[in-house]
């Protein structure tokens, strides 16, 4: 008797075991799915102004910068964006290179660097970077200014570096009417008088309105990119700054995640698939902004 109830409770169980759906062995554990608001666009020209010495609440709400004020009401206004120090240079040198290569003040470096930077990546990727400074009087020009209210090499890190060719440090005299012929990235350096350093809030607004809002309206139908800093602020707000971002891949509003100028390289090196010089590697790009 026993053995006849073994014999059917064994055929019940194989039954069940092949009604039951199969479990493959060794799953792997599912792949996590990137939402398409995390991935980076593709962008054919970055031009990216720096702007001196003012504070986040010193520009946004100026009646004295309204085209300011208008380009961030286009854009993605980075509304907790720091600098990472004082006084200018080591900042530059920082949104270019990820690390200030020990510089703490506004003195000519006593010796060029050979790190990673913005200019050297992109040329290995055989992408294409100039920086246009305003009043430099010559390509690869390497003295330290051109007097009150000019140029400042303070301002220009490339030409600080040994794997950036010299022709890239160009005069601003020499960015294209035609944007078409911009390189992928490029800086535009206003002089001491237009960046906010000399002159005025509204001096530096209604240059910046005059020079770069026909590339920003072009921009707007040839996925392109506008980006406006500022090296540090005013000791007046801990080091926050505007920043902002104007393009047709960029989201309108406000955004406040904590962010300085590591993130926004990384975010630059991130757009084109290069690699990351120097502390841009430790942060995350900023990827809340995108279409």
């Amino acid at each position: 008797m026993f053995r006849k109830w073994g014999f059917f409770l064994l055929i019940v169980i194989l039954v069940l075991s092949a009604c039951a759906p199969s479990q493959p062995k060794n799953r792997a554990p599912a792949e996590k799915t990137i939402p398409v608001a995390r991935k980076l666009p593709k962008v054919d020209h970055i031009v990216i102004v720096v702007e001196e010495n003012r504070s986040q609440k010193a520009i946004e709400g100026n009646p004295s910068a309204p085209y300011i004020n208008s380009l961030m009401k286009q854009g993605a206004n980075m509304t907790n964006f720091h600098a990472k120090e004082h006084p200018s240079q080591p900042n530059y040198l920082d949104l270019f290179s990820g690390s200030n290569q020990g510089v703490t003040d506004d003195k000519v470096p006593k010796a060029k660097f050979s790190t990673d930077n913005l200019a050297s990546e992109l040329i290995a990727k055989n992408s294409t970077f100039i920086g246009y400074s305003e009043d430099l009087p010559s390509v690869g020009f390497n003295g330290a200014s051109t007097g009150p209210g000019g140029y400042a090499r303070k301002h220009n890190p490339w030409v600080n570096f040994t794997n950036v060719p010299k022709e890239v440090n160009q005069p601003l005299t020499n960015f294209p009417n035609d944007f078409t012929k911009l390189p992928t990235v490029s800086f535009v350096i206003p002089n001491l008088r237009n960046d906010m350093h000399d002159g005025t809030i509204k001096e530096a607004d209604d240059w910046l309105k005059e020079k770069i809002d026909p590339y920003v309206q072009w921009a707007q139908n040839h996925n392109s990119l506008l980006i406006v800093t500022w090296d540090e602020d005013d000791y007046s707000q801990g080091n926050k700054i505007a920043t902002f971002l104007v393009g047709p891949m960029v989201k309108t509003g406000r955004f406040d995640e904590k962010l300085n100028h590591y993130n926004l390289l990384r975010t630059i090196e991130g757009l084109y698939g290069l690699a990351h010089a120097g502390e841009s590697k430790t942060v995350e790009p900023i990827m809340s902004i995108w279409k």
